[in-house]
């Protein structure tokens, strides 16, 4: 196939090659470069240009490189005019600044970057390979802990949309800034943000509106839970009421274990501020999902069903994770159950916090367990952000302008909005550091990506936690690494191309369940990866 580059000499010691494929080419460090200039147009416009000498050791640039603080740039992609957006029906150019710097934030860059309204991506911090693969270009000194460096950042860069990754800028009020000097935001407030930074919270909606979820009680004091957990006898959940990095909560098989979960939080702290208080939760037996809604404070649509695997061993064995795999579309949420859980937990949930006074503005992820006895769902957890890793495999197969949808929510214009979806399904490997997630060695050098990624059509490469050596190799920085993820026309076509694509990737310190799906394929699919 033929492939058009475009070459531009702006200085002597600058130098750009952009063809479709996104390569670049330049003394200058690529983590600056703007991904979408290279979509396969030529035409560019660069209204301003500064720069300073960087000197570069490695034989490749280094994609960790501050921006900001050696090189002023700002240059968009001439992209033809979406209609539909705007008042008016005039087109609304959007740059768009994404926070966070894991693999959820590398697959909506991704996504944003193939929105026709969106004309830039940033993201801070960002990573390696989120620079690297031109979906965004990362901001890494930006301190997305602080509200008035955001808002110079996207005043400077003329930023017309914010969408918050993770939960804990969402928690300490980074939404709530944003929105007081009108910077469309795509994230609830600190006060609705407590649907996931507070279980009692959560909780106490759920008694109030109605909403199914598990029997339990609140304690914070330990001898009182451990009574009331002799009472309910095991298996029995343990959870910290605040945010854990996704280690708060224990599946206690035994009334041993419980004791032991509740001294760790109350009597040891070892969750600190967040474990100060406990939530003792009754154990739902059945099969787990993921539901997830776009909401605009009064009005929400449903996204593609999703399932992950928390467990770190093949068969959901060992302790929970932040997420080994997952796949959509997921068959146990079948289109009766998802209209039940809309009616029955989003809706609710949505017009209880506006009842409240805090309405929800962003993405409400509904961890459910489809009860084995009476198969209906019950709300065990909310999210007030995209899971991950479910958001890589939604994004990938998301068809729709995820710009413009994002910016609707922001302005409280969901009603009639629609979603389209690619058919067939995705699925998502997560490859982490050996000993995760427990105690793990970081530096080990991962190699062969770009000939996974070209194993079989539609793979793609999310990175959670890479950085670059001085030999330009990726190196692990983090538990969970990448998310390899493939689509298919079925669940087996994409599990075979995301396995094929991890099984090219040399990585000896890392690690792969080798049976995600294994709920929704027949064992025979997973003899291969024994």
């Amino acid at each position: 196939m033929a492939m058009a580059f475009a070459t531009f000499n702006l200085s002597p010691s600058l130098r750009f090659v952009s063809n479709n494929k996104g390569f670049f080419d330049s003394q200058l460090s690529n983590s600056f470069l703007l991904s979408h200039l290279f979509l396969g147009t030529s035409s560019f416009s660069v209204p301003t240009l500064s720069f300073s000498t960087i000197h570069q050791t490695s034989r490749r640039p280094h994609i960790n490189a501050s921006p900001c603080s050696s090189t002023s740039f700002r240059c968009f992609a001439q992209k033809s005019p979406v209609d539909g957006l705007g008042s008016n029906g005039a087109s609304e150019r959007l740059v768009v600044l994404v926070i966070g710097g894991g693999g959820r934030e590398h697959a909506l860059c991704y996504a944003l970057q193939r929105s026709p309204s969106c004309d830039a991506v940033f993201c801070a911090p960002g990573n390696a390979g989120i620079s690297s693969s031109g979906n965004a270009t990362c901001i890494p000194e930006l301190d997305i802990s602080d509200s008035s460096a955001v808002i110079s950042f996207c005043r400077k860069w003329g930023v017309g949309l914010v969408v918050v990754g993770p939960e804990a800028p969402l928690v300490s009020g980074l939404a709530n800034d944003l929105v007081k000097v009108g910077i469309p935001t795509f994230g609830p407030s600190a006060e609705a943000a407590a649907l996931e930074g507070s279980k009692n919270f959560m909780k106490s909606i759920c008694d109030k509106y109605g909403i199914p979820t598990a029997k339990y009680q609140t304690f914070s004091d330990a001898s009182a839970a451990k009574q009331y957990i002799k009472e309910q006898g095991a298996p029995i959940v343990i959870k910290a009421d605040g945010l854990a990095a996704g280690k708060g909560v224990i599946v206690a098989m035994a009334l041993e274990e419980a004791y032991e979960a509740v001294d760790s939080m109350l009597v040891e702290g070892i969750f600190g501020s967040a474990g100060c208080r406990v939530i003792v939760e009754e154990f739902l037996e059945g099969e787990e999902a993921s539901f997830f809604a776009l909401v605009d404070g009064e009005n929400a649509i449903p996204l593609e069903s999703a399932q992950d695997h928390k467990r770190v061993g093949d068969g959901d064995t060992g302790p929970n994770t932040g997420g080994m795999g997952a796949y959509s579309p997921a068959p146990v949420l079948t289109e009766e159950l998802q209209s039940l859980v809309m009616e029955s937990i989003i809706l609710p949930t949505v017009k209880g916090m506006s009842a409240e006074g805090c309405k929800f503005v962003g993405v409400l992820y509904a961890g459910l367990m489809i009860e084995k006895k009476s198969g209906l769902p019950k709300l065990i957890e909310y999210n007030v952000r995209f899971g991950d890793p479910e958001c890589q495999v939604l994004m990938i197969r998301l068809e729709s302008d995820l710009a413009k949808v994002l910016l609707a929510a922001c302005r409280g214009e969901l009603k009639g909005v629609s979603l389209n979806w690619s058919p067939g399904s995705a699925m998502v490997v997560v490859m982490a550091s050996q000993g995760y997630p427990g105690s793990y060695e970081k530096g080990t050098v991962i190699q062969s990506l770009e000939e996974a990624e070209n194993v079989a059509p539609c793979v793609k490469i999310f990175h959670a936690g890479t950085a670059l050596d001085l030999d330009g190799n990726f190196v692990a920085t983090g538990g969970r690494v990448l998310g390899v993820t493939a689509k298919g026309r079925d669940l087996k076509e994409a599990r075979d191309r995301a396995y094929d694509a991890v099984e090219e990737i040399k990585w000896p310190g890392g690690f792969y369940r080798r049976d995600i799906g294994w709920r929704a394929l027949p064992q025979s699919e997973f003899a291969r990866n024994a």
